[in-house]
């Protein structure tokens, strides 16, 4: 019986810890999931520097993560031990004016695995059982590590509406930005256009599909994007960057009538230079997109299933638990990794 795990745990603002601690037991409603694989994303770099909000230090990172049924509350059903499985991430309360209109990542409770409670970046993380996906045999542990990110790039796509035809500009070439690479395309999208400084992401994006690739640093976005649109703009464009500059020119760009989706996390205090009148004389549409959850995530999985969406084109490092700190940190200046996938080590026995 195993009582002790690794974790990967925030203390305070800058101090990632390697932590020995107890292996929680599930609750009546509860799973626990013996994890496989976790993804680092940006969004645990904003909470380990202290730019995201996290309420409850020590917090156990990560929220991109698979793995396998390891222990059952006494409640749960139709689950059994070896299931392999991935965790919707959000929690909420299930009631209030939100949750009862299916939207519960605005409910004034929503919390979610890895943010603000304990996640994937460990030997094992508690789930609640209505919040488990099955995965499909033709779905690996490998692959379903990607379903998190997938799952929020598609609540994106659904938010923005990509329609066939449409010319589709996305500002930034990293991991979600790839993704949308790939969703656009599937959307029906004519052309799609990917600006990323980085000469190995933009290799990936021509991989995954984009038409054309833009250094934004080595040539005129502005002039580059005339060139391409006939002078007109793009239909759509996606931020997936979070930076006010890229903000600012995802408006500048877009042609007039045209849909801007806010997909990069900015810092909550940044502001950006907007003006009204630009917005109302091209009509333009303005959405946000935070997270997916509800049917974005066996949609996610049904990609994968069906072979139309490749994580390993994007994964292209695979590191243990114990280096799992530092690759949060190297988020911050090392570009030259598109995506890292930690590599959990599995722990010997089951708890029970």
């Amino acid at each position: 019986m195993v009582e002790m795990m690794t974790a990967i745990r925030l203390h305070a603002p800058g101090d990632l810890r390697v932590d020995e601690v107890p292996v929680p037991d599930p609750g009546p409603a509860e799973v626990l999931v013996r994890v496989h694989r976790c993804g680092i994303c940006g969004t645990d770099l904003h909470i380990a520097k202290g730019n995201f909000p996290a309420p409850n230090l020590p917090l156990t990172l990560g929220h991109e993560f698979s793995g396998t049924v390891a222990a059952l509350g006494n409640q749960v059903r139709d689950i059994e031990i070896g299931d392999p499985v991935v965790v919707d991430i959000n929690t909420s309360c299930g009631h209030c004016y939100f949750c009862t209109r299916g939207q519960k990542l605005f409910c004034k409770r929503v919390a979610q695995l890895g943010v603000h409670t304990a996640g994937g970046l460990a030997e094992y993380v508690l789930a609640p059982a209505s919040n488990l996906h099955k995965l499909p045999g033709t779905v690996s542990l490998d692959q379903a590590a990607y379903v998190e990110p997938l799952a929020c790039a598609v609540h994106g796509q659904d938010r923005i509406g990509i329609r066939s035809g449409d010319r589709v500009l996305i500002i930034g070439g990293g991991p979600m930005g790839l993704a949308h690479t790939t969703l656009s395309r599937l959307q029906g999208a004519s052309e799609v256009i990917v600006s990323e400084p980085d000469p190995a992401r933009r290799e990936r994006a021509t991989r995954l599909g984009a038409d054309h690739v833009i250094d934004p640093f080595a040539a005129s976005l502005t002039e580059t994007l005339a060139e391409l649109t006939e002078d007109i703009g793009p239909d759509v464009v996606i931020e997936a960057v979070g930076s006010i500059p890229t903000y600012e020119t995802a408006v500048s760009a877009v042609r007039r009538g045209g849909k801007i989706l806010a997909y990069g996390a900015a810092p909550q205090d940044a502001q950006m230079s907007l003006r009204p009148f630009d917005v109302y004389s091209k009509e333009l549409t303005l959405v946000g997109s935070y997270a997916g959850t509800y049917d974005t995530w066996p949609r996610a999985i049904a990609l994968l299933a069906g072979g139309r969406f490749d994580p390993s084109l994007i994964v292209d490092s695979l590191r243990p638990l114990s280096e799992a700190a530092d690759a949060i940190r190297a988020l911050e200046h090392d570009r030259s990794t598109v995506k890292v996938h930690i590599q959990v080590t599995p722990a010997k026995g089951s708890p029970s």
